[in-house]
């Protein structure tokens, strides 16, 4: 009987997990509505009695989307205030929803990888993972590693869809 050699395994293939770098806190959206009077207007003296007397510590190392589902003008400055309590707490906070703040999170997370570790490497982006990530992290990686990657491959190591080869000129 012939033996089974694993190729994959002997291969000088890196892969980049995507899943790996989405941070793990929980993702909570902060709806600055509960805030308004009669949901309609924002009262700068009870706004800022709140800010100052509420538990932030509810929001430690958890991830915040800051919106207001409100049809109602809220002060930027409002905004502002609110990020003065979540920092120190929060892992991360942005305004907008919870796609902003997973794009936020994970374009974070690719700016802090060193493109030099991956010079002349044949990377596999893995796909199909447990956990969805979206598009827009597989372009961003794709910026990355386009100028030092040797070759850029799209699934599992065992089955790649080819994206990019360096040209042997260069």
């Amino acid at each position: 009987m012939e033996e089974l050699i694993n190729r994959v395994a002997q291969s000088a293939l890196t892969t980049i997990n995507l899943e790996e770098l989405l941070h793990p806190g929980e993702r909570v959206v902060y709806d600055i509505k509960e805030n308004l009077f009669h949901g309609l207007i924002l009262r700068e003296k009870d706004f800022r009695a709140f800010v100052k007397e509420h538990d932030w510590s509810a929001y430690d190392g958890k991830n915040i989307a800051i919106i207001c589902s409100a049809d109602a003008i809220v002060p930027t400055w409002a905004y502002m205030l609110l990020a003065t309590k979540l920092q120190g707490h929060a892992n991360y906070y942005v305004f907008g929803d919870l796609e902003v703040l997973e794009q936020a999170l994970l374009q974070e997370a690719i700016a802090k990888i060193d493109p030099e570790e991956y010079r002349d490497a044949k990377i596999v982006v893995k796909g199909c993972g447990s956990i969805p990530v979206p598009t827009y992290a597989y372009v961003e990686i794709m910026r990355k590693l386009l100028p030092v990657a040797s070759s850029l491959m799209y699934g599992e190591p065992c089955s790649t869809v080819p994206l990019y080869k360096r040209p042997k000129n260069v």
